[in-house]
């Protein structure tokens, strides 16, 4: 098949969390013998930030680790949408234009053969439903949700069982322990801070129960404020600004643990979504300490692939069993890798999208298809 995805960025991953797992994702695809093409607006805010910062060598650690993908960026939409009109699957990121949207969807009402797919992997459909509302997916053959709280969302606005969830998960042709093990110590968080939507959760999850537990805790990540440097000099953490993802392998084989943060909007109004840190830290073998979150998927078996903490007490009790107890520290490594590759892979995730495409061109709902575009 030719497939064709509709992104915000491939090559930048600053603060651009989807461009983890696609890029995964897209890689599998090829490896299953599809054609695969992406495709980017140009000047995109992610990859303005990353050059701004960084300059072109921002994009080393991406090209070497993929030297398989590319991404074609476009100005015009007529002419990109032209490009893409004898796909078999088009994909579109929920981080762009809705005249993209509105502008695939008429092509498809209009007759092209392609498979017209939403991918949609952020809260603004509870967050900010008007701003997803602008996106007119009338056109559209269904939903690729992060998340069955999400998919359900959409099931209420009429898209049935063509909303579909679709979870994150782990490049693990990337992500994956090192080969030879050396010395780890202390804690590491790769993440942004963002619009304070878990300030408060870090310090009293991560920053608090860091320094009582006597470990060492090193930061990475974008879009801290001066405020936030401040307060992780009050915790003696060390920040160590932006770093590409293709590296984060390399960064948590050289630490005892790590911890996952949700984000607030996450644990209150989208339970059962983590953040893609999870899928990655557990597929590189490094123990993880998680704040609350409710697995309501059952993706995970808490307590087993990664501690649990309810408060910053008891998040500290971890912390200081991770850094005592090798044995537990193996055996969160050993479980965690394990649920990983049963179940959270990309090349899972490549095979259920192949799923869910078949499904809907069933004549079933291909008929459903056509009664909602009309």
């Amino acid at each position: 098949m030719r497939i064709a995805y509709f992104t915000h960025s491939l090559a930048s991953c600053w603060n651009h969390g989807n461009a983890h797992f696609l890029r995964g994702v897209l890689r599998e695809m090829i490896a299953l013998g599809h054609t695969v093409e992406a495709y980017e607006p140009e000047g995109t805010w992610s990859l303005e930030n990353l050059l701004r910062d960084h300059g072109p060598a921002g994009l080393d650690r991406f090209r070497e680790a993929y030297p398989d993908l590319t991404s074609e960026p476009y100005s015009a939409i007529d002419a990109v949408v032209e490009r893409t009109a004898d796909a078999d699957v088009v994909i579109l990121h929920e981080w762009n234009d809705p005249a993209l949207a509105a502008a695939l969807g008429a092509r498809r009402k209009a007759g092209a053969r392609y498979t017209l797919l939403f991918h949609d992997t952020h809260h603004r459909a509870v967050s900010a439903p008007d701003e997803m509302r602008r996106f007119d997916l009338s056109g559209f053959d269904g939903i690729l949700a992060f998340g069955e709280t999400l998919a359900a969302v959409y099931r209420d606005w009429g898209w049935g069982r063509r909303a579909f969830v679709w979870h994150e998960a782990a490049d693990t042709r990337l992500f994956r322990p090192p080969a030879t093990e050396g010395v780890r110590t202390g804690l590491i968080w790769i993440g942004n801070w963002g619009d304070d939507e878990r300030s408060e959760e870090l310090e009293t999850y991560l920053f608090a129960p860091a320094r009582a537990s006597g470990l060492d805790l090193d930061i990475f990540g974008v879009r801290y404020p001066e405020a936030a440097i401040r307060t992780l000099a009050r915790y003696g953490a060390r920040y160590r600004g932006w770093a590409p993802n293709a590296a984060a392998p390399t960064l948590f084989a050289q630490h005892l643990a790590t911890v996952h943060v949700p984000r607030r909007f996450y644990v209150r109004h989208l339970p059962g979504i983590p953040t893609i840190r999870v899928f990655e830290a557990l597929a590189c073998g490094i123990p993880l300490a998680s704040a609350p979150w409710e697995d309501a998927e059952g993706l995970f078996r808490p307590g087993i692939d990664y501690l649990i903490a309810r408060d910053g007490a008891e998040m500290e009790r971890h912390l200081r069993a991770l850094r005592e107890d090798d044995a537990l520290r193996t055996n969160l490594r050993t479980q965690g890798l394990a649920t990983i590759a049963a179940r959270h892979t990309c090349a899972h995730r490549a095979n259920e999208l192949l799923g869910i495409v078949a499904a809907l061109r069933t004549p079933e709902r291909r008929t459903e298809s056509l009664e909602r575009s009309a």
